[in-house]
């Protein structure tokens, strides 16, 4: 059955049903890139070739603010008896230096979820924020590959987003557990690798 609004609804209602629908351009989840993980001296430091991806994750935000996506960043923060520190060494408690985002990231515009497991949804606001902003799709980089951004993307994939995976963006502690990562995200969690490693 055809039903015909008067003017004024049309005016009223089509756009408002219009923009429920629109999907924002993306959101970058920007998984670690803490002082704990990225400065050497603190105990799980993830090396020089983690450090490399710090221009192309600064490119990567420019270029992704410019079309007005949302950026997350996605922070480790631990109590001191965090159950987490049996099986790694105490890294990044709360109100630590350790658990800053990077010197070379803070003054981007974002906003700080934390989490105290692999993934960024476990047990954080992040599921919340997504449904607000309804991203296109989310890019994800950050480091450890195969730790909290492998387990971020399973769980984005879970919910149905769309994932895009910069490989020039993303870094491990070993080649070993970057390559089983980046094939693991993409052949069994269907997210789509992009850039150059």
């Amino acid at each position: 059955m055809l039903v015909l609004l008067p003017a004024l609804y049309r005016d009223v209602i089509i756009p408002a049903l219009d923009r429920r629908d629109r999907h924002m351009a993306n959101a970058v989840l920007v998984i670690d890139m803490l002082r704990g993980f990225l400065e050497e001296g603190y105990p799980l430091f993830c090396g020089e070739q983690a450090r490399r991806i710090i221009p192309n994750i600064r490119n990567l935000l420019q270029q992704e603010m410019e079309k007005g996506s949302k950026v997350f960043f996605i922070c480790d923060r631990h109590d001191p008896d965090d159950l987490e520190f049996k099986m790694f060494p105490p890294h990044c408690v709360s109100g630590t230096e350790e658990a800053e985002i990077i010197p070379e990231l803070s003054d981007y515009p974002g906003e700080v979820i934390t989490k105290n497991r692999y993934s960024g949804f476990y047990k954080t606001v992040l599921e919340e924020r997504l449904q607000a902003v309804r991203p296109e799709k989310l890019i994800v980089c950050g480091v450890c590959t195969d730790i909290c951004v492998m387990y971020t993307v399973a769980d984005a994939r879970n919910r149905d987003y769309e994932v895009e995976d910069p490989t020039d963006c993303v870094a491990s502690t070993n080649e070993e557990g970057q390559r089983f990562a980046l094939d693991h995200m993409e052949k069994v969690l269907g997210a789509r690798l992009t850039g150059g490693e």
